[in-house]
Order: C-alpha cells, then structure tokens, then sequence
C-alpha cells in the first residue's frame, strides 16, 4: 500500500508572522494565496518585481528589503522560499531550518519540510488536495473536479455552523449525539435556507433542531447496505455517505478491506464473516448483535457483499429487527451476477436467445443444493449460478438430468466487478472441471446458457487446467 509523505493537515497560522522570500513570479503565486489567510504576512524581497510590489502594497503585506536571517525569523511560524534559483533556495532554506521555522521551498519539495496543496477555496470552508509535492497538475485536476462539484455558496455552511458551533458543544455529549446533529443539520433545511443565502433564518432553524435534539432520546438504525462486487468505484453515492456517517460496520468477510476503509475513520469496525465451512459468527449471533447495537442509538451499517437481498440472508436480519422494533433501510448493490456479466460483456436476457434470469445458489441454508432451478434452465433461460464451484460436477448433473444439452455454453468469473478478476469459458461437458482447480481462492459466479456464448469471451481461460498448468 503507498503511504504518505507529506501528512496532510490544517496549521493555525491567525495572527502570526509567515515569511515569504522571493522577488518573482512564484513569490507573487504563493502571496495570492496567502492573503486569503488571517496570517501577518512579511515580504523579503530586495528587488521584488513591479507586480510583486503593487500586490504586496495592495494587501498590506510588509515589505522587507532584505533576506531573512536567523534573528528576523525568531517566531516566524512558517517560510516559503521562492528564490528562483536552486542554490539560493537551498541556503535560505538551511537558515529558516536552523530557525527552527518549517520551510516550503516553491517546486522543490526535496527541499521542503511540508507540501502547500491544491486548495479548493470555499472559505470558511477548504479542501486541500495533496500529491506529495511530486504530481501538482494531478492536484489541480482533482481540485477541478472538486470545484465543480461545489456550489459557490458551500462556505455558506461553513458559517452557519461557526455561529452555532458553541450552542452545539454546551447542548450536546460529545460523540454520537453530536455527530448525528450535525448530520442531520448538514442534510436538512436549515443547510438549503444557508446555501440560499439566508443565514440569519438558517440560523434560527438551526437552533430550533437543537432544542429539539437536546431532549431527544437516542434512537439507533441499521442500514443493510450492498458493498457491491467489490471494486470500490462500484459502491453506490448512498452507501459511500452512510459509510461516512456510521457508528459501527458490520461486514462481511467478501467485503474487501479498500471497501470497508472508505467509512468514517472512528467508526468501529467488526468482522462477522462467514465463508463456506468456516462460520465464526451465527447468524443468529449477528442477529442479535445489530439488534444491540442499535438499542445502544448506533447507527449501523451492516455491509454485505453485492446485494443484502441476493443471497445475503438480509431476510433473517429484517426480520429480527422488526421483532425488535429497530428502524432499518435497505441500500442495494451491484451483485455479482451482474458484475460477471459486465465483465464479460454477456447478455444476461437476449431476444430470440434468453427471455428469462434465473437466480440460483449452490448450496441451501441447511448445507444441501436447492432444487427446482434446473428445470428451468432447461427451458433456455440463463442461469446466474452463486457459491456453485465446489459443486460444479453435481450442478452438471442435475442440468443433464433436467434435459440441457452437454454443448450448452458456460461462463464463470471470479472475483467479478474486480481489477483481479479471472473468467473461464467452455460448455457444460467441461464445467465439472472447475471443481478441480485449486487456484481459485476468490468467490466464482456461473452463468449458463446459450446468451453467455454472445459475450466477449475469447481471452477467457478454459475450464480445465492443461498439462503444464498442472505440472
């Protein structure tokens, strides 16, 4: 996993003293910036350029007609260095260190103590977006996209909350109550009457939710939310803010861990896993655990590979949190016969070839193979079939049995929906060979029928290892 070089965060810099020496164009760059702060800004610049001079004139920040010293930055809480020349940057740099002043020298971060990110700029309110010194056109083209994305006014909710911030902070317990008054404030009306210019109103409606939020007992939700195949840009714009605002998550051991890092960082996090042969959790235990959790006023997101309602027993969860009276919400996933017939470009219904899906598992709750499905396959639908790898020989069987022809064409793909993923391509003659391989740890979705044979399946591997993979 890549790691930080320069840890991002935001230095209180109001009313102190930050240095900036250069007489160019890239001491004119950083001061443009620094104006928007509240800092006391100091220009060292023996022969600054005319627009470096109009513009430091214009807002006030003090001109300095000579390089700084050790004994000028005393105090100073940050230096930026934009000399121009590589030498010069470097020994003014050495001095401000030896200052004990943290440096930015402009475009040379092997020479600087911290990194100045792209900002977006809706003050009170700024997102920074840091390349570690080393992408900077990367950074602005994340903070495009990101400008875009923000309407002007965001700043606006930035004020209101500074106005009712104190009220907040005497009104409510740290934590959980806080964090679910501010959520709802965030999504409410008091949020649109701000963005709408009206802070005065929102400010009022603010206070009025307060008042209410005080005497409101804590009340806790589970959310059974779908994390999708497993890629993280196939997550839903729901589930990634309700990951965000969650007290506990509650995943499965297919939800990988990219996916489950994308919750708010002090979420707690539990594991209740279960994978064939291998159940550490009941699922009467998780059961009773959501219901517990959300009787303590968590607000729970219990992540469930691909869909909750695909073959993700959300039905036995419902159906204890009705018995307890916990609210839920269903957010749905991407599940993974969807994403294996993306990956592969097969029609899952096709006209004239497959009017019919059908949905089937490999193994039922008690451990044995549902029946039923195949009959249906034979009647020319296409046939999604999960957690069927293990079985692939008795699924071939009762297909054959059911009256589908050996030649009919099959797709499987592990890991679907993922960068990792693998598909393998033959006919159901040859599927039995699947349950053979054992390089496949990931979790293998089959499709059968005549439409997977319209995919883009000739870079699939085949069902059976050859000779040389064997040996």
């Amino acid at each position: 996993m890549s790691r930080f070089r320069f840890f991002p965060v935001s230095y209180d810099i109001a009313g102190r003293r930050v240095v900036v020496a250069g007489s160019g164009e890239q001491a004119l760059q950083k001061l443009r910036l620094l104006v928007r702060t509240e800092a006391n800004l100091v220009l060292c610049a023996q022969s600054p350029t005319a627009d470096l001079a109009r513009f430091a004139a214009a807002n006030g920040v003090a001109l300095a007609d000579a390089e700084p010293d050790a004994a000028f930055l005393a105090g100073a809480a940050l230096l930026f260095v934009a000399m121009g020349h590589e030498a010069e940057d470097a020994r003014i740099a050495m001095i401000g260190r030896a200052a004990g002043v943290p440096v930015n020298v402009v475009d040379r971060p092997h020479l600087s103590d911290f990194a100045v990110p792209a900002i977006v700029d809706r003050a009170p309110v700024s997102i920074a977006i840091a390349t570690d010194g080393h992408a900077p056109v990367l950074a602005q083209k994340v903070r495009a996209l990101i400008e875009a994305l923000l309407p002007p006014a965001f700043g606006r909710l930035g004020e209101l909350a500074a106005r009712i911030r104190g009220g907040v902070n005497e009104a409510l317990a740290e934590g959980a109550p806080r964090r679910r008054f501010w959520t709802r404030l965030f999504e409410g009306r008091a949020a649109d009457v701000a963005l709408a210019g009206e802070l005065d109103r929102a400010e009022i409606i603010a206070r009025k939710a307060l008042g209410s939020a005080e005497s409101e007992a804590a009340e806790g939700k589970v959310f059974l939310v779908g994390a999708g195949p497993g890629a993280e840009d196939l997550l839903t714009l729901r589930a990634q803010r309700l990951l965000q605002t969650a007290d506990v998550i509650v995943h499965d051991a297919l939800v990988p861990d990219a996916v489950i890092a994308m919750g708010r960082r002090d979420a707690h996090r539990m594991s209740v896993g279960k994978r064939k042969g291998r159940h550490s959790v009941t699922q009467g235990e998780i059961d009773a655990l959501l219901v517990h959790l959300a009787h303590e006023g968590r607000r729970v997101v219990r992540l469930k590979a691909g869909d909750p309602m695909v073959y993700g027993r959300a039905g036995e969860e419902i159906a204890a949190l009705r018995a307890a009276g916990v609210p839920y919400e269903i957010v749905p996933g991407i599940t993974a016969s969807l994403a294996a017939a993306a990956d592969a470009a097969v029609p899952l219904t096709l006209r004239g070839v497959s009017q019919h899906l059908i949905l089937a598992t490999g193994h039922g709750a008690d451990g044995g193979e549902p029946q039923g499905w195949e009959h249906l396959a034979a009647s020319g639908s296409t046939v999604a079939l999960y957690m069927g790898k293990s079985v692939a020989d008795r699924i071939v069987a009762r297909l054959v049995g059911a009256g589908l022809p050996l030649s009919t064409p099959v797709l499987a793909v592990e890991n679907a929906g993922r960068a990792s993923r693998r598909l393998f391509a033959g006919t159901l003659g040859e599927l039995r060979s699947l349950a053979a391989r054992d390089d496949l740890s990931g979790p293998v979705l089959i499709l059968i029928g005549e439409a997977t044979a319209h995919g883009d399946i000739a870079a699939a591997e085949p069902f059976a290892l050859t000779l040389a993979e064997a040996a």
